[in-house]
């Protein structure tokens, strides 16, 4: 009897191929968008693990310098001898990008790192220094020397290479020093303190995981959020199909009741069918997520790189964790989505009929009603009192899942008004006819309406952030011209008889109010009085701030630390600043304070500028006096147009991932219309079937049905307006918030919103062309058979 039920069960499928293709096709591309996003945001953090190893970062405390950014060797020496477990640590770039780390492997707590000896390369050779380490697609950048040994070793973080302290000295050209050290968990109990060995050191104590982790924490969520809502509408696809496919094999069901089957195994034989089903569609979209993932990594690597200086491997892995994660999220999936189908089956009596159909759909509207309203009003009570990203996410989540459901509810409505307000009995028909078709559209209509909503509000919220970043940078990037030059004493007594306005840029890791930030010295002149805005100020704020009495704070500093204008702010432990102002600093993903350049030369007089802001009335002539009379060379000066230009390049680049998945999820929208319609057209035909027998042309049904889709399809995308909108109000106001730690004005693009909307009807209407000509071609005999069969 099993095997029987199995073969009926199946017998549907090979009835119905165009259905099986929907269910597996659908199931395939949810699984498809989501596990393509795992496998990025896998591949990035196997990365940032690799560098975590390779630095010992998070697990030792470490001993940076209070000022400046490297170290003389002799600070190991002293710290050692006076009974002080540390070990040095180098670490710069070459010229090329390249990440050189120099370690002690006998002092280093980790020594070095995932190296360890093997065949190839033995301990002594490891001491005896010379030698590199590092990925073969880095190994390929090095610079050749005879002098080296290159090891490729898969297991060093992409774009660095590991090394000896000697070794790393002599590349980065840094003779006695280093960057800082590492201080092993296992310290003698009467070394000194470190104030009397080194007071020039602060220990920064370890950190709970590794610091790019955590910031870039915020961008792989965004990035998982977008590939659930692509999965939640491949679902939508799978509900239609196993929903549809209930409701056809109803009296296959009875009769299989009927012959002396039981529920419960008749239950088991559906689930193993969907299973079945699940398990090809999930390994198909898992194939198809790779293709994905390798389209999406190298924006995402450049994005990561731009936005935190995250360097990520540019070849994907095949790794359990993502590919298993896409099978079970399709089986998953199938199950939520089948969920609906297999309680039908459990509830239905053996002689229920179209009767017991329509009770169950007049039911199901009441429990749409139901559902979206508990979801909008949780979604009303986390934007009122939620605190948190995973608050800001569930708020996404129930009201975008709350908007869908209460959609067929609204097209129900409106449909029902302009058939109350039809002028003949042929646009009644039409109207009465359209809302009738809503139970078999719905749920594609509800997956137009979240992708167009995803589609409004990213496009609302990156325009918004451009417009907001595009300020921003003419206010920041008010210098003409941007130099770099390494006698900052020499350059500025060259400018010292010009008219040009000199903007040293001095600044230094620290930590303030507890986090790390970033302190830097401003040299207040118009540059910066005449472009600066703040979000809030207090009066003469750039004067205290010139005469060493103020601070200024960025917009990360201020949320994080919870701080305002007139609160203070420790600088160091002996000079706490009132607040005069807090100023935007979008792109920026740490904390930063501003103090005069006279104050900051106090605190950190090792400190010395090397890059230094110009404004003048000519910069050409400027930039040419630079080169020819001071001999700076041409590729240490920068024009403003130049900075911007890089800097608009990083910004468009960090959200083509996020327009790739949108343009991806609304192709997944317009195939779930498509498929709705093909499945739908033979059902159609008792419905069309006495219309043309009353006068109406086959080609004029054809019509019908196209105008139809495009209707349906331009009430959806009215719908799915002010649900972008509140989406895009989201993202700008609480996610961005609690991820970055800015806030950015929304702004609204009419124009935008309009092309969006022509795109999502011209989908509809390709996707309703084909079912409509199929339609037209129809032959009169199977209209005719529709009254001979008596249905």
């Amino acid at each position: 009897m099993i095997r029987a039920g199995l073969q009926a069960l199946f017998s549907h499928w090979r009835r119905n191929p165009l259905q099986l293709f929907t269910l597996v096709a659908g199931l395939a591309l949810a699984t498809a968008l989501w596990s393509g996003v795992q496998a990025v945001n896998s591949e990035a953090r196997a990365s940032y693990d690799a560098a975590a190893a390779t630095l010992g970062e998070g697990r030792y405390d470490q001993l940076l310098p209070r000022a400046g950014t490297s170290l003389p060797e002799s600070r190991f020496i002293d710290l050692r001898r006076a009974g002080w477990q540390v070990g040095p640590v180098l670490e710069g770039e070459l010229e090329n990008g390249i990440r050189i780390i120099g370690l002690d492997p006998l002092t280093a707590p980790g020594g070095m790192g995932p190296v360890t000896a093997t065949d190839d390369v033995t301990l002594p050779e490891i001491l005896a220094g010379g030698l590199i380490f590092a990925t073969p697609e880095t190994a390929d950048r090095l610079p050749p020397d005879p002098g080296y040994r290159v090891i490729t070793d898969p297991a060093i973080a992409p774009g660095t290479a590991l090394t000896d302290i000697a070794t790393a000295q002599d590349l980065l050209n840094e003779p006695g020093r280093i960057t800082r050290l590492i201080v092993s968990d296992s310290q003698p109990l009467n070394r000194p303190p470190l104030a009397e060995i080194a007071p020039d050191l602060i220990r920064q104590p370890a950190q709970a995981g590794s610091d790019l982790s955590r910031l870039t924490d915020s961008f792989h969520l965004n990035l998982t959020a977008f590939g659930l809502l692509g999965f939640a509408v491949g679902i939508f696809i799978v509900h239609g199909a196993t929903g549809l496919a209930f409701e056809q094999r109803r009296g296959m069901i009875r009769t299989l009741r009927a012959l002396g089957m039981p529920l419960t195994t008749l239950i088991a034989l559906t689930v193993t069918e969907l299973l079945i089903i699940a398990l090809v569609a999930g390994l198909t979209g898992t194939a198809l997520g790779w293709l994905v993932a390798a389209g999406l990594l190298p924006d995402v690597s450049a994005t990561l790189e731009g936005l935190y200086g995250a360097r990520i491997a540019q070849g994907l892995s095949l790794r359990p964790e993502w590919w298993l994660s896409g099978l079970a999220i399709a089986i998953g999936g199938t199950a939520i989505a089948a969920s609906g189908a297999l309680y039908g089956i459990a509830r239905m009596p053996i002689l229920a009929g179209s009767r017991a159909r329509t009770a169950m759909t007049t039911r199901g509207l009441r429990g749409l009603a139901i559902a979206s309203t508990i979801l909008l009003t949780a979604a009303l009570l986390l934007a009122l009192f939620g605190t948190g990203l995973a608050a800001g996410f569930a708020l996404l989540g129930c009201m975008l899942i709350g908007a869908a459901l209460a959609l067929p509810l609204i097209l129900r409505a409106v449909l029902t008004l302009a058939e109350s307000r039809a002028p003949t009995a042929l646009r009644q028909w039409f109207w009465a006819d359209t809302r009738a078709q809503l139970s078999g559209l719905s749920l594609a209509l509800m997956a137009l309406l979240l992708a167009m909503a995803a589609n409004v509000g990213v496009s609302t919220m990156v325009s918004s952030f451009r417009a907001t970043f595009t300020g921003f940078l003419d206010q920041r990037l008010a210098a003409d011209l941007y130099i770099v030059a390494e006698d900052g004493g020499a350059l500025e007594a060259f400018l010292a008889p010009r008219d040009v306005l000199i903007r040293p840029v001095m600044d230094t890791d620290t930590r303030l109010a507890g986090l790390p930030a970033e302190l830097g010295g401003a040299r207040v002149s118009p540059i910066y009085t005449d472009n600066w805005e703040f979000l809030s100020e207090t009066p003469d704020l750039w004067p205290r701030v010139e005469t060493g009495e103020a601070v200024i704070i960025n917009e990360q500093l201020s949320r994080r630390a919870g701080l305002a204008p007139g609160d203070t702010l420790a600088i160091t432990p002996d000079l706490t600043l009132p607040i005069a102002g807090v100023f935007g600093d979008y792109g920026n993903p740490v904390g930063q304070a501003i103090i005069g350049e006279d104050l900051f030369r106090q605190l950190h007089p090792d400190i010395q500028p090397t890059r230094f802001g110009l404004g003048t009335e000519d910069p050409a002539a400027l930039r040419e006096a630079l080169i020819t009379e001071f001999g700076l060379a041409p590729a240490a000066i920068t024009n403003q147009a130049g900075v911007k230009a890089l800097s608009m390049s990083i910004f468009e680049r960090t959200f083509t991932v996020t327009g790739a998945l949108n343009v991806l999820t609304l192709a997944v929208a317009g195939f779930a219309i498509l498929m709705s319609l093909l499945t739908l057209a033979t059902m159609r035909l008792p419905h069309l079937a006495p219309v043309w027998a009353l006068g109406l042309t086959r080609r004029q049904l054809g019509r019908l049905e196209l105008a139809r889709a495009v209707i349906l399809a331009a009430l959806t995308a009215l719908c799915a307006l002010p649900l972008g909108l509140a989406l895009a109000w989201v993202l700008l106001a609480i996610i961005n918030v609690e991820a970055f730690g800015w806030k950015l004005p929304m702004f609204l693009f009419p124009l935008d919103y309009a092309r969006l909307g022509l795109l999502a009807l011209a989908a509809a209407a390709l996707a309703a062309l084909w079912p409509a000509i199929r339609l037209s071609r129809t032959p009169p005999a199977d209209l005719l058979k529709v009254f001979a069969n008596e249905r």
